[in-house]
C-alpha cells in the first residue's frame, strides 16, 4: 500500500443518501416464520426479503385496509 494517496480528484459518494439504517421493530414469530420459509425457498436471508418487501409497499404507495370492529 502507498505510504500517500492523493484525494484532491476525489468526488462524494453519490450512494451514501441509500445507505441502510439500522433499527429495532417487533415482529409477530408468525410472521419471521413466514419470511424465513420464503427466504430458505430462493435463497435470499429473510431480512433482506422483509426489505425488499416493504421497499415494494412503500413505493407501490400500498395503504392496509384495517377495519377495527
Amino acid at each position: 500500500m502507498r505510504k500517500e494517496y492523493d484525494f484532491s480528484k476525489a468526488t462524494k459518494n453519490p450512494y451514501v443518501s441509500k445507505v441502510k439504517k439500522q433499527i429495532t421493530i417487533r415482529l409477530d414469530e408468525d410472521a419471521i416464520e413466514y419470511f424465513k420459509t420464503i427466504s430458505d425457498e430462493i435463497g435470499i436471508p429473510y431480512q433482506s426479503l422483509i426489505n425488499l418487501y416493504l421497499r415494494d409497499c412503500a413505493a407501490k404507495n400500498r395503504k392496509l385496509n384495517i377495519d377495527w370492529k
